[in-house]
């Protein structure tokens, strides 16, 4: 009972609106009545997965016991699709696409396949360690390879097109090994321009490279076997930690560690993740998730004998872990060798969200020495139960296909389980291979009234939080707190400043580096899986300190780390109400003066010519002289093709809006370069445009050139030796810069006769 008195204040009801947004069905021509509550939902989930079961009945009532509580949430996709007539969309989460062939048709196979996964409602994760690394010789058509990162390229755009079902972009992990010739180049990928912004990407850090960093010792880039490359490691250690710093990517995943740990060892080599990290998988692996709601388990919130009931976080995980599986046998995949893969290994991640709630509930800090004994304990708990379950399901129901007792039980993860279930492994067998996994749970913890979001602490007990409404552009802004905070207020009776709240009331800001990966190691003891978590960092945080964050994380036992630092390269989804008053702050900063439109304007008129279209594309850049300096004012594009009017309209209309209020707006043609078109671009005089959107901005980098705005990359003024060029090009190699056959090795480096690049700078 509240010990307060007088009207309980209300807040915004950020679970109804969840629901009705992402998991409600609503209805169609046949006779699947719509959901008119949350229960009706939660029934249609329990009903459809119970179906699989001989006793349907009985096993129904068992997961509506667990679900209408929420004290098991199983992924988005289950919740959204259980039942309904969307029978080809997939109940798992995210898969790892096929180990990518080094040859055209097998990147565009996996191009196919990760579209079709995508638009079923997967995310993906791609290794790109298998392409060969950028002007590698590609016998039969006497060329070089473009490299993995422009292929990425075309899976980013591929990504960009396909709205999978439930109305969201699709999600993409692209890894690399460190080892890798391209290495360098992934890490950079993504500064300075809009490419690959459909991507996360990590590398797959290995033990050898870890000691190199160590020892300051050099580190050789390889392919195949052939080293493309020697390095110093801590040089390269440096790029991936700064890109981190300023950019929060790319992430850190120790691969040797997971493929040590798997418990299917014997079977499968992983070398990539899903798109959040939290399920390491192998070739056309799934990842099948649910989370236990840790605020479920508190006994006497906010009491001094407040407590965890491990009675009741041991049946529901139990229950928890027959539901999932029986979702291996009834979900549709986008791919058959996604089906077979899942149904051989049964593979499963049962989790947690409202951890850092829970503390609160016990009144304990996040990241005190208390938190991490407690976290470690009640995860050791269900992943006790969740083996236990599993075995009891095989001795009902059979192993998993590939399961091979005495290999299995060897594997470490599972030297670490009590001696009993061992022994119940070998005498009944396993049903699911995996199945622990921390995953992130922000759909499913607003759902259950704003828990704190998987293993993280709060993010704020009050925030501002922008609702997309269809459409991108579309946004609501709502005020939503948190669910231990809303449950303090209830509990006192009053409403209470987060500067009166008890000690224990942590935010993320206020949890150091070290006290996040501690929460993270202390669970990880206990995943068989990965687990996906950010490591915050204060903006000021220095970045020598910050380095030491990976090599803390890996001495803890970490498969993995990912750190976000706030920076002027980053924008987030929530804001906390200060930083929306410091926006607001910035916003009455007079907007940037704009010259008046003379009536006359001298400018140039640029043709391109492309096999998109019958017809040229004639694109006029007027000037201004503005304060003694000319720049672009306005751009014009005229065409006979009606077809792109629309498009060409709008390109026109925002491309002079820049060119108004930028007065060094060179930053767009590194955006428009970055477009790659799904369906392939085109070459013209010799070089490979990516799309036509890159050829507009070509003609916009030459028009600055010519205006001397930006640098022109000169060509070599030699004529003889352009001509020697021609004559026998079989010697040089692609330029990176110019992208024309002018690199060459000179003095322990690469230069490019044709436009001065040089790789040692």
């Amino acid at each position: 009972m509240p010990k307060g008195r007088g009207k309980q204040p209300e807040f915004y009801d950020i679970a109804t609106e969840i629901w009705n947004r992402k998991y409600r069905y609503k209805g169609n021509q046949k006779d699947i009545p719509e959901d008119k509550t949350v229960e009706d939902t939660l029934h249609r989930v329990a009903r459809t997965i119970a179906a699989n079961e001989q006793n349907a009945r009985h096993w129904e009532s068992k997961f509506e016991e667990i679900l209408i509580p929420k004290y098991f949430l199983p992924g988005g996709r289950i919740i959204a699709n259980a039942g309904t007539q969307r029978s080809e969309v997939t109940m798992f989460n995210c898969y790892v696409m096929n180990s990518i062939e080094d040859s055209i048709e097998g990147i565009f196979d996996t191009v196919k396949d990760s579209a079709v996964t995508q638009k079923q409602g997967g995310g993906v994760g791609f290794d790109f360690s298998t392409i060969r690394p950028k002007n590698s010789h590609i016998k039969g058509c006497e060329a070089q390879s473009s490299g993995p990162i422009s292929f990425m390229q075309v899976l980013d755009s591929t990504c960009r097109t396909i709205m999978s079902a439930g109305q969201r972009r699709g999600a993409q992990m692209g890894v690399m090994r460190c080892d890798h010739p391209d290495i360098e180049e992934f890490v950079t990928a993504k500064r300075g321009n809009a490419s690959l912004q459909m991507f996360n990407l990590s590398v797959a850090i290995t033990e050898k490279f870890m000691n190199a960093v160590k020892n300051n010792s050099d580190w050789e880039l390889s392919f195949n076997g052939n080293v493309h490359k020697t390095v110093r490691a801590t040089e390269l250690w440096e790029l991936i930690m700064k890109s981190t710093y300023d950019f929060a990517e790319p992430g850190f995943i120790l691969m040797d560690r997971i493929n040590e740990m798997n418990n299917l060892y014997y079977c499968e080599t992983i070398a990539a993740t899903n798109p959040c990290g939290e399920q390491p998988l192998p070739p056309f692996g799934a990842c099948l998730l649910g989370s236990l709601n840790l605020t479920k388990f508190v006994n006497n919130p906010f009491e001094e004998n407040a407590s965890v009931d491990y009675d009741l976080i041991d049946s529901v995980t139990r229950t928890a872990v027959r539901l999932l599986d029986n979702v291996i046998d009834i979900s549709g995949y986008p791919l058959p060798q996604q089906r077979d893969e899942a149904r051989r290994k049964r593979r499963m991640g049962v989790g947690i969200t409202g951890l850092a709630d829970m503390f609160i509930f016990l009144g304990v800090r996040y990241g005190s020495a208390k938190s991490l004994d407690m976290a470690s304990d009640i995860m050791k708990a269900i992943t006790n139960a969740a083996y236990e379950g599993s075995v009891a399901l095989a001795k009902e129901k059979g192993s998993f296909p590939l399961l091979e007792e005495a290999k299995y039980c060897r594997s470490k993860f599972i030297q670490t389980l009590p001696d009993e279930i061992i022994a119940g492994i070998k005498r009944y067998g396993l049903r699911n291979s995996h199945l622990i996994s921390i995953a992130p749970t922000g759909t499913i913890s607003l759902f259950a009234d704003n828990v704190s979001s998987g293993l993280e602490p709060v993010f704020a007990f009050s925030y501002n939080r922008r609702i997309r409404n269809g459409a991108e552009d579309d946004c609501t802004e709502v005020e939503v707190v948190d669910y231990a905070y809303k449950k303090y207020v209830e509990h006192v009776g009053k409403t209470v400043k987060e500067k009166d709240l008890p000690d224990y009331f942590v935010t993320s800001d206020s949890v150091t580096p070290e006290e996040h990966v501690n929460i993270q190691a202390a669970l990880q003891r206990h995943v068989d899986s990965s687990i996906s978590k950010t490591i915050n960092v204060p903006a000021d945080y220095p970045f020598d300190k910050f380095k030491d964050i990976y090599l803390y994380a890996h001495s803890k036992g970490l498969k993995g780390c990912t750190t976000f630092r706030p920076s002027e390269h980053i924008t987030g989804v929530l804001t906390r109400k200060e930083d929306k008053q410091d926006a607001a702050a910035l916003a009455d900063t007079p907007p940037p003066r704009i010259p008046d439109r003379p009536k006359e304007l001298e400018g140039t008129t640029y043709k391109i010519k492309t096999p998109l279209s019958p017809d040229a594309l004639y694109l006029t850049i007027n000037d201004i002289i503005d304060e003694g300096t000319r720049r672009p004012y306005e751009l014009f594009i005229n065409t006979k093709n009606l077809q792109h009017l629309s498009w060409v309209v709008a390109m026109t209309r925002l491309i002079s809006a820049v060119f108004r209020k930028e007065k060094h707006p060179s930053f767009l043609v590194e955006e428009l370069k970055s477009i790659y078109d799904p369906n392939g671009g085109y070459f013209s005089d010799g070089k490979f445009i990516p799309s036509l959107a890159a050829d507009i901005g070509l003609v916009i980098e030459k028009h600055l050139q010519k205006i001397g705005m930006i640098e022109e990359k000169k060509k070599a003024a030699v004529v003889d030796t352009k001509k020697k060029v021609e004559r026998n090009d079989s010697k040089f190699m692609i330029c990176p810069q110019c992208n024309e056959k002018g690199l060459y090795s000179s003095e322990n480096c690469v230069k490019c006769i044709l436009c001065g690049y040089s790789k040692c700078g």
